[in-house]
């Protein structure tokens, strides 16, 4: 085995959406710091992800391949913006606190999403509060 190479295998969760799998997180690393996590989302054609903002966590979006219509909604101003992403539209798009997102594969192929966010998931302390704003 070459030195110091690891693998992780990794944790595949699934619903009627599409699935998902983090890629890098806090936990995978050997880091001084919190790192935060990449993860890889699929949404199925005609199907939204998200529906939730948070309160402190920061979420970087990128849609490599496929076709997305994100969604986005200041929770103070009520300000929308739809921005179209994938195909006809790369580009990452930052999301900070206290703005609600979702996004819904409007193409006819899997939508592949990547997500970095500041900080791990965690399940005692989610900073994840569900908000319809896209079907």
């Amino acid at each position: 085995m070459v030195k110091d190479i690891r693998v992780d295998d990794l944790d595949r969760k699934s619903d009627e959406r599409g699935w998902l799998i983090e890629v890098l997180g806090g936990k995978s690393l050997d880091a001084s710091h919190e790192f935060g996590q990449i993860h890889v989302s699929v949404a199925y054609p005609g199907k939204v992800r998200g529906n939730h903002y948070h309160t402190r966590k920061l979420e970087w979006f990128n849609v490599p391949t496929g076709k997305g219509l994100l969604r986005l909604k200041d929770l103070k101003t009520g300000e929308e913006k739809d921005i179209i992403m994938g195909e006809g539209g790369l580009r990452t798009v930052h999301i900070p606190p206290g703005v609600i997102h979702a996004i819904k594969n409007i193409g006819e192929t899997d939508m592949v999403l990547i997500v970095y966010a500041n900080e791990s998931f965690d399940p005692d302390d989610p900073d994840t509060f569900y908000e319809q704003i896209l079907e």
